[in-house]
């Protein structure tokens, strides 16, 4: 009775119908999936990215759009000879296929070069060790210029010919001139130097006055006190002054003619 009751249940349309219905809703998830996601991910579609490189970016916008790829700035740079705004890299590259979805990044020009401020370079570093930081940088170094100075030591940084200082706003597509010592000054000299100043060399003669002094004897009393003139004990001395030599002439006063 009880095997009955169990295959009759085992047959019954109630129960292949929800398994009919499990195995429908299983498969339409199935095929749901797949050519949703294909749709999603536009496979199969591909579309040739435009060249835009030095294309203004206005126009480059422009151009993508109508293909259907969105185009976004990465990043700055300078070119001295092309305009501002203009597309100096992109990627992907034109020609390239790439799905509609696909932003394209581009680098543009700047109006200016960007600057970099100046490290402290002066009385601080040897000339290698200037040039090769500067270059680490990114800027231009030109040829030093040679002053009197410890050998390659760096005394100055010129900008377009101008003195530069410390944490000054330099382009970086500026020439940098090191001034370094030739070497005609011993390191061991820590005179101060300074290589804006010219300084002139005058050799001054200060006049030497020499005193010549003459010793006389003065008649004095048994008290030590000295004998007026008059006194007829002793003979009449005359003490002598000394005698002062002759200033040299003024030389802004006038000759004497003849």
């Amino acid at each position: 009775m009880a095997s009955k009751k169990f295959v009759h249940g085992f047959f019954s349309t109630y129960i292949w119908g929800n398994i009919l219905a499990i195995v429908i809703a299983v498969a339409l998830l199935s095929i749901g999936i797949r050519y949703g996601i294909d749709y999603y991910t536009h496979k199969g579609e591909s579309i040739v990215v435009p060249d835009v490189i030095h294309k203004q970016y206005d126009d480059a916008l422009d151009i993508m759009d109508k293909v259907g790829l969105k185009i976004e700035v990465s990043d700055t740079g300078y070119v001295k000879e092309l305009p501002p705004d203009c597309i100096l890299e992109q990627t992907p590259v034109g020609g390239k296929r790439v799905k509609s979805t696909r932003v394209i990044y581009v680098t543009i020009n700047a109006a200016s070069a960007p600057t970099l401020p100046l490290p402290d370079l002066a009385d601080n570093s040897s000339l290698r060790e200037a040039q090769a930081l500067l270059l680490s940088m990114g800027f231009k170094v030109g040829d030093p210029e040679y002053i009197p100075g410890e050998k390659d030591w760096v005394y100055g940084v010129l900008v377009n010919g101008k003195r530069a200082e410390v944490g000054d706003r330099i382009p970086n597509d500026a020439i940098i001139v090191l001034q370094v010592g030739d070497g005609t000054r011993d390191a061991n000299d820590t005179t101060g130097f300074r290589s804006d100043i010219q300084y002139e060399e005058v050799e001054v003669e200060e006049p030497e006055y020499e005193y010549e002094y003459e010793w006389v004897e003065v008649p004095v009393d048994e008290n030590g006190n000295e004998i007026k003139e008059g006194d007829e004990q002793y003979p009449r001395t005359v003490p002598s002054v000394p005698t002062q030599p002759a200033l040299p002439p003024d030389p802004s006063s006038p000759k004497p003619t003849d």
